[in-house]
This record gives C-alpha cells, sequence and structure tokens, in this order.
C-alpha cells in the first residue's frame, strides 16, 4: 500500500471513529437528560422526586462520599477496589437525575471519596437505616459470586452528601 493510500485509509477511519464517537456522546446526553429509560437506575431517577439531599446542597458547603466495606468477606484487593467502583456509580446512577445540585457540591469539593470497614454485614445494613433515617442516598453493591465470594454478598455501601450528616453515619468507622 503507497504512503498515500495509507494516510487516506488513517484519516477515514479517524473520522469514522470520530463520528461514532459523536454519536453515542449525544446518545449519552439524552440519557442522562431522563429520554431514554433503559435501565432501572433510569427509571427511578427520572421518577420526578428530588431526593432531600439535593435541598442540603444549596445550604451545605462541603460534600464527600464514604464507601463502606465489609472486612468479613477477607476480598483481595483488586476485588475491593471493583466492588468500591461498583458502589460509587451505583449511588451515581441512582441521584445523578434526582440530586443534579449535591453531586455537583460534591465534584466542586473534589469528589472526596473516604474508604472505611465494617466486620458484619448487619453492621453495613445498621448504617444504611441510619442514612435512610437522616434521608442521604446509600447504594449498596451485591456481587454476582463470579470470583472470590458467594452470589448475592452484600458488599460495599456508598453514601453521598454533606460532610457533617454523612459523619453522623460513618463517625467511628475505621479507614480500611
Amino acid at each position: 500500500m503507497s504512503r498515500t493510500m495509507w494516510t487516506i485509509t488513517v484519516i477515514a477511519v479517524g473520522a469514522g471513529c470520530l463520528a461514532i464517537g459523536y454519536y453515542f456522546g449525544k446518545q449519552r446526553v439524552l440519557l442522562a437528560k431522563g429520554v431514554s429509560h433503559l435501565t432501572e437506575a433510569g427509571r427511578e431517577a427520572s421518577s420526578g422526586k428530588s431526593l432531600e439531599v439535593e435541598r442540603l446542597a444549596d445550604v451545605h458547603e462541603d460534600f464527600k462520599m464514604v464507601l463502606v466495606v465489609r472486612n468479613d468477606l477477607k476480598m483481595g484487593k483488586g476485588k475491593i477496589a471493583a466492588q468500591c467502583s461498583h458502589a460509587t456509580l451505583g449511588l451515581y446512577k441512582k441521584i445523578v437525575n434526582r440530586a443534579p445540585k449535591a453531586l455537583t457540591r460534591w465534584e466542586m469539593c473534589g469528589q472526596v471519596k473516604v474508604v472505611t470497614k465494617v466486620e458484619s454485614e448487619e453492621e453495613l445494613l445498621f448504617l444504611q437505616s441510619r442514612a435512610k433515617g437522616l434521608k442521604i442516598p446509600t447504594h449498596i453493591t451485591v456481587d454476582a459470586g463470579r470470583t472470590q465470594i458467594a452470589a448475592n454478598s452484600r458488599t460495599v455501601m456508598s453514601i453521598l452528601g454533606p460532610v457533617r450528616i454523612v459523619d453522623e453515619v460513618t463517625r467511628g468507622l475505621k479507614l480500611l
């Protein structure tokens, strides 16, 4: 293949990739605006009810996310990292349309994330009920059971909100 043909091929492939990226980017914007309801998280997020944490974003400056890992499951480092990623994304998807100001506030604070640990599922569920009582959103990741731990194990809880209120739930937990 001549150098000219090679250049034309590379440019054509690049332009095609750009067009595909643009198309999927537009689809992502439409999804974020609630035009399409392809996932359960999307249906829940577009239910029209805003979360209490959205109101709190107007009156509190510092927001953070705390990830609470079940230490009793003895997950490896990579597994913990993956489960924390699932918990972060799960909470984000849950509140992206129902509390956008809260997410913006968290992003303006540098997307602070603190990883802590508990020693049992009961502790995890207790913390979730405390957070719900304070009307702070949470997400608990449930593992599929394909690798290190049993299917349907609750592995990590994420919680997001004003530092003062999140600390009411997670104060006293040890860092992982």
